[in-house]
């Protein structure tokens, strides 16, 4: 590579955030640079400063934070640093794009997916409305988004996770930019949809030259993707070289510790014969999507749930595995009554709660709790994160004050937070730690169950095996039951004790989780342990 390739310059990024009792450096000097059709990974664990760095280079900063005096970052000869905000609007989206870590959150609810991408496209060309939609299916086609016709009039809330996922992609890479900047772009992602996912980016890269920078916790993927490789801890870089040295011979302490920190261990077996405490028998939830415009609109059923059922016993941990829009989510949310189901008879603790309204849910509510895979999105950002988690504790009249405070201390506590952070907010924290609030919210009302959609996906490795450890202790100490929605059977394969793999709203396979793993019946099973383990190229 020369000089002159160089098309991102970061010199001493420095961010510092304003908290109650001072202010906290999230970045100190990280310096870095970026060459053209070149991907670098600036991997670390959560709140290492991951996401603030790309933020700066991105100048989206909260009004909290403040970038030092000697921070230069320039892209394309131009420091954005001192660009007025007006100028560094026309740059983002156009020369410098990002894929953000939590779709929900980016994207507009009240707006359909299709006129969302042709807003982008057209913020930046002169081009006509249906010019810009014609491009917008392309682009969902091209990010393998299914059936992208009936998707493009569909918003927001009526795609799965991996499916929005792919959405904010496409907006990213509406205008071709020069730099992508990839934050956790495959969170959302099952197994399979990653590597393709990936392999488009890799593709997009190196057919116009894109430069990339993949902010990720996965190791699998910088060490397939990569050219060069960042490790932060704590705002700083503790070691940088080229991804081929780095996996070789890494040379720091925290990186090797990294490097050894995939899901160990297996669920502990139960012991007796304990008791169901949640089944669902024939369970059915259907959609109706429509296709076509006002006078000529055609309506089809879309069977997200096919008749299923399960029983899960007291202290076990029932695995739920998937490519996204398989249905896991909408089908663990219809045994909790999120959702109502159209059919089937749903038990909890010998109780039908199938066909009960509202208020007469309310007394279930408390012991049965769930932790959703976006956690930004599921938090009130008007609320510090003592009343986000103590919000629960006053609606069922939990306890005085004081202990309700001792409670989501406790809770913190368990999930690997501090308790000096009650008076912040959900934005001031990273993806990881959102993910630890949101489990510290739900254990703080001591459940019985939990359903845990996607616990782990925005957490980094290290931290992903406290988080395992943190749920069979309290398992072990509570009896707790879990109903675990993954698509990282590495995960699954440490926490469950039995597994059940869904395709197109239906169970496909089912059994104790090592005759599954290691001895898949069907063809689309075996697709997913392979790809579960090794990146396909």
């Amino acid at each position: 590579m020369k000089q002159n390739d160089i098309i991102l310059e970061a010199r001493n990024i420095k961010v510092t955030f304003k908290v109650e009792g001072g202010t906290v450096e999230a970045v100190k000097n990280m310096s870095f640079a970026l060459r053209k059709g070149e991907t670098i990974a600036i991997v670390g664990e959560s709140g290492s400063g991951k996401s603030v760095t790309a933020r700066a280079v991105m100048r989206l900063l909260s009004r909290r934070a403040t970038l030092g005096e000697d921070t230069y970052i320039n892209i394309g000869g131009q420091d954005v640093v001192k660009l007025p905000e007006r100028e560094m609007r026309k740059l983002r989206g156009s020369r410098i794009s990002m894929i953000f870590q939590e779709p929900m959150t980016s994207l507009n609810p009240v707006y359909t997916v299709g006129s969302q991408i042709a807003e982008v496209i057209r913020i930046h060309n002169k081009v006509t409305r249906a010019d810009a939609m014609a491009k917008a299916l392309a682009l969902l086609a091209e990010v393998q988004i299914p059936d992208p016709e009936a998707r493009l009039k569909q918003y927001p809330h009526q795609l799965s996770g991996g499916q929005r996922q792919r959405v904010m992609i496409a907006m990213a890479l509406a205008n071709r930019p020069d730099i992508l900047i990839a934050d956790e772009p495959t969170t959302a992602l099952d197994v399979t949809v990653q590597a393709q996912i990936l392999n488009l980016i890799k593709d997009l890269k190196a057919k116009y030259g894109m430069a990339v920078i993949l902010i990720t916790h996965d190791l699998t993927v910088v060490r397939q993707f990569a050219d060069r490789v960042y490790v932060m801890q704590h705002g700083e870089v503790k070691e940088h070289n080229t991804a081929a040295a780095l996996f070789n011979n890494p040379q720091h302490p925290y990186t090797k510790r990294l490097m050894a920190s995939d899901p160990k261990g297996i669920a502990k077996p139960l012991v007796g014969n304990p008791p169901v405490v949640l089944s669902g028998k024939d369970v059915r939830v259907t959609y109706t999507l429509k296709k076509g415009g006002l006078f000529n609109a055609v309506y089809t059923d879309l069977q997200a749930v096919d008749g299923l059922s399960l029983e899960l016993k007291r202290g076990e941990t029932l695995g739920l595995v998937g490519e996204s829009g398989s249905g896991k989510t909408t089908f663990g949310q219809a045994l909790i009554r999120l959702l109502n189901p159209q059919q089937g008879e749903i038990t909890f603790d010998g109780a039908r709660i199938d066909g009960l309204k509202r208020d007469q849910l309310r007394p279930f509510r408390a012991r049965m709790q769930i932790v959703f895979q976006d956690p930004f999105s599921s938090m009130n950002p008007r609320m510090n994160i003592r009343q986000v988690i103590e919000e629960g504790l006053i609606v069922n009249k939990i306890g005085t004050s004081a202990q309700r405070l001792d409670a989501v201390q406790k809770a913190l506590e368990d999930a690997g937070m501090p308790t000096n952070i009650l008076t912040r907010f959900p934005h001031e924290f990273s993806g990881g730690q959102r993910q630890r609030i949101a489990i510290a919210r739900a254990i703080a009302l001591e459940p019985e169950f939990i359903l845990l959609d996607e616990p782990t996906s925005a957490l980094d490795l290290s931290v992903q095996a406290q988080i395992i450890e943190l749920l069979r202790k309290l398992q072990r100490e509570r009896g707790l039951s879990y109903l675990f929605i993954s698509h990282d059977l590495k995960v699954v394969r440490a926490l469950c004790h039995r597994v059940i793999v869904m395709q197109n709203g239906k169970i496909v396979e089912q059994g104790m989780v090592a005759d599954v793993l290691n001895n898949p019946q069907t063809e689309y099973t075996k697709r997913l342990v392979s790809a579960a383990f090794k990146i396909a190229a």
